[in-house]
């Protein structure tokens, strides 16, 4: 079943939506080569907690942690640990809070140093595929219109759109209805209308759209292991157009001119 939210739910979503994108942001501050990606989780632990807020990645389904790390090759859901960030690595950081019984989701991919010029325009056209998704969003489109937006833009450029993988609806859940993949057909699913709260988020493959699941039963990578960038905003479907909660200015912020 589709929820929709009132503009006082769709206000209390934006306080969540904010506290996430400021996790993100702090997380922005210490992506380096030396850093370990265990590193990074503590950090958006501590900042949340210590911001009212509730890691809501942390104990989800077993998940141990609070942010999904996203190295090179891996799509989504990896876990922290002691790998150390190195010059030339991407990270996709993916993580949920939950705030006054609402949730806000929100993933940006990082580069490391010094990254290859054909892995740094993956993510630019990744994040732009996201941009493109969000445009589709309108009341009284079809999520097929999303989907089919992000996958048009991307394979344009040559890249590969997971499948198995895709954004959903969001409010007092992480994860809500609809699915909202990125590869379809323009003018099938459910019809978007006011009220309801989505995540968009393209998962672009380098190489093939293939991917494997880990022994740990979370861990998505591609299976040519190239890299995979992955981008992701909650949005609100208002009459007047989509409302995107999360931001990326405090990405900005923290990189300078390192943003993408």
């Amino acid at each position: 079943m589709i929820y929709l939210k009132t503009a006082e739910e769709i206000e209390l979503m934006q306080d969540a939506a904010t506290l996430v994108s400021r996790t993100l942001g702090e997380i922005a501050k210490w992506v380096a080569p030396g850093v370990t990606t265990l590193r990074l989780d503590t950090i958006a632990r501590e900042f949340i907690q210590d911001n009212g807020g509730k890691p809501a990645c942390l104990g989800y389904g077993g998940f141990p942690a609070t942010v999904c790390m996203e190295v090179n090759e891996t799509v989504v859901h990896g876990f922290p640990g002691n790998y150390t960030l190195r010059d030339g690595d991407i990270i996709g950081t993916d993580t949920v809070v939950e705030l006054n019984g609402f949730c806000g989701d929100m993933c940006y991919t990082f580069p490391v140093g010094d990254v290859d010029p054909a892995v740094m325009q993956l993510l630019r056209d990744t994040k732009e595929s996201l941009a493109v998704g969000i445009a589709a969003a309108r009341e009284g489109a079809r999520v097929g219109d999303i989907s089919n937006a992000v996958q048009t833009f991307v394979e344009r450029r040559g890249y590969s759109v997971v499948r198995e993988m895709c954004g959903h609806g969001i409010g007092r859940k992480m994860h809500e209805s609809p699915e909202v993949p990125n590869y379809g057909r323009r003018g099938i699913g459910p019809l978007l209308k006011a009220g309801m709260c989505i995540c968009i988020e393209p998962m672009v493959n380098l190489g093939s759209r293939n991917i494997v699941i880990e022994r740990d039963g979370w861990t998505c990578r591609t299976k040519d292991r190239k890299p995979s960038a992955h981008y992701e905003h909650t949005i609100a479907i208002r009459h007047e157009g989509p409302r995107v909660l999360t931001t990326f200015d405090y990405v900005r912020q923290a990189l300078g001119d390192r943003f993408i």
